[in-house]
């Protein structure tokens, strides 16, 4: 498909601005006409040096009385995504991201990258509708096939309007072939969108509940604690998916298991796990709540968030109940408050007390009360030390 650039007379562009460090693009309109002149100014050259009009005027033969210069482009062989300095006239300075085109030309000049807003639409939709057709399905074979085109060289983090890439596309549908097929093109798996929220393909796959994508995405090295444009990390973006998720509708069922597994592979990156022997200390509220926390492998105490400690310890600690290691009951008594209905009472011997204490039942260790009970019987036989509250 061909399609025609037309470039403004020389004679009338604006001198640079100073300020700005030489203007990056120069204005071009995209008329839909398919006359050509004659005479053709090389367009070409009219991008390589933007601050030499003459330069461009003079090249292939051009005549610097021509009022319009026109180049037909033959198609488009590959993009990049570039930043760019704008200036305002206080001098203060705004990045602005764009995309370029890598534009072969019917008459035969050197291919030249050229701004996207000087091509015509449709060549561009040539180029670039059948990418993004396979990232949007997560077609690997479509997108392998392309990025193996040698004569189309395509970018692998190249963007959409928002800023996004097919890395974002393949993670929203858990497609873990073609994340792996993407990163080893060279895609950036850690490129925050533009629009959106400053989502990372992290943060997308976490928040659609996709466990494999969020398991692939950090093999391939993405940052867990990376935050988006809110401050979210991957793993507070999917919380407060699920906290917004119903819970016991059926129709949302699926959906919070999705993604319970997607934050339990982000909690295995962020955290290191552990089986906590008591918690011993608190602080904070809300969701800045923290335990001190003691770990049954005698690591040193760390304050650990209240959502990654059990909510059994969490509980005890707060309604002030003490864990101890029981060695055996001894003795049981009608509880006091039990009014005849069965409730009782056992004498705990402790590991490390000296003295021995009355708990509750529902305090007490069950293997401790059976080995107890069978002692009671008649039926000898240890039981080995166990966990259990000192109230």
């Amino acid at each position: 498909m061909e399609a025609v650039l037309r470039h403004p007379s020389l004679s009338r562009l604006k001198a640079p601005n100073p300020a700005a460090h030489r203007t990056q693009y120069l204005s071009i309109t995209v008329p839909r006409r398919p006359r050509v002149p004659k005479r053709r100014l090389a367009a070409a050259a009219l991008f390589q040096d933007q601050t030499n009009p003459r330069t461009a005027a003079t090249s292939k033969g051009g005549d610097e009385e021509d009022e319009e210069g026109y180049g037909e482009v033959d198609r488009i062989v590959s993009s990049r995504t570039v930043k760019n300095a704008v200036f305002a006239e206080d001098g203060s300075a705004t990045t602005v991201t764009a995309t370029e085109y890598l534009v072969e030309w019917k008459d035969g000049h050197e291919p030249t990258w050229i701004p996207s807003e000087a091509i015509a639409a449709d060549v561009v939709a040539e180029y670039e509708t059948p990418w993004w057709d396979a990232a949007k399905k997560a077609d690997v074979d479509a997108l392998g096939a392309l990025l193996a085109d040698e004569a189309l060289r395509r970018d692998p983090n190249a963007e959409d309007a928002q800023g996004r890439t097919a890395m974002h596309f393949a993670a929203g549908l858990g497609s873990e072939e073609c994340l792996r097929l993407l990163a080893e093109a060279g895609a950036d798996v850690g490129h925050a969108e533009r629009a959106g929220g400053g989502l990372t393909p992290l943060h997308i796959a976490a928040g659609y509940g996709r466990a494999t994508g969020v398991r692939a995405l950090l093999e391939l090295g993405a940052d867990a604690e990376s935050p988006d444009g809110k401050g979210r990390t991957p793993l507070e973006l999917v919380q407060e998916v699920l906290a917004a998720t119903p819970k016991g509708v059926p129709a949302a069922f699926e959906r919070r298991q999705a993604l319970e597994a997607a934050a339990k592979e982000l909690e295995k990156a962020v955290y290191e796990w552990g089986e906590v022997e008591k918690v011993v200390d608190g602080r904070g509220e809300g969701k800045w709540r923290e335990y001190l926390v003691e770990w049954r492998d005698g690591g040193d105490r760390e304050w650990v968030k209240a959502p990654w400690v059990a909510e059994d310890l969490v509980k005890d600690f707060e309604a002030g109940l003490e864990y101890g290691v029981a060695e055996a009951v001894v003795d049981r008594r009608q509880a006091a408050d039990g009014d005849g209905d069965g409730k009782w009472e056992y004498l705990v011997k402790w590991v490390d007390f000296e003295e021995a204490t009355w708990e509750p039942a529902e305090n007490v260790d069950a293997e401790l009360v059976q080995e107890f009970e069978r002692q009671q019987s008649g039926n000898g036989g240890a039981a080995p030390p166990a966990e259990t509250f000192a109230g």
